[in-house]
């Protein structure tokens, strides 16, 4: 419940910010996507989710799949303002990073079905999956910083 509200105040600020704030560059919303993703990260990582908790595990990880698949998509879009060979060199890096994306939808479909004597390891897939994903974005991010002008 707790994490509910810090959740609730989250998207409100971020909702008061985003309707106050001048509209950002691509490049300003990847850093911000950078800088949230690594927070979430570490919130996995301080926190270890018992098996009474799967339902509020996957509902988080199923937030933090829909907000990269979102970054992703204005990733693509960046990119597909860039030359043809840029987009060349993209297009796979972005297919990579859709399937991990799916890969990731697997894991958390598993961990919605998993039992109590399955937890522990289906979370570990299900991290492993979304560790991956993040560490993807963050490299098809970089790239683009460095091959296609802001």
């Amino acid at each position: 419940m707790k994490h509910k509200t810090l959740l609730l105040t989250f998207l409100s600020a971020a909702g008061l910010m985003v309707g106050c704030d001048k509209p950002q560059s691509t490049s300003q919303q990847l850093d911000d996507v950078q800088e949230k993703t690594a927070a979430a990260a570490k919130d996995l990582k301080e926190r270890d989710y018992t098996y009474a908790q799967k339902s509020e595990y996957t509902a988080q990880m199923e937030s933090r799949l829909a907000e990269i698949n979102k970054d992703l998509d204005l990733l693509e879009a960046k990119i597909e303002k860039s030359s043809d060979a840029a987009k060349a060199e993209a297009k796979p890096k972005l297919q990579a990073l859709r399937d991990q994306s799916a890969k990731l939808k697997t894991k958390l479909d598993e961990a919605q079905n998993a039992t109590e004597s399955t937890w522990d390891s289906v979370k570990a897939g299900t991290k492993e999956a979304y560790n991956d994903l993040k560490d993807g974005f963050n490299q098809a991010r970089q790239w683009v910083s460095e091959k296609i002008a802001p």
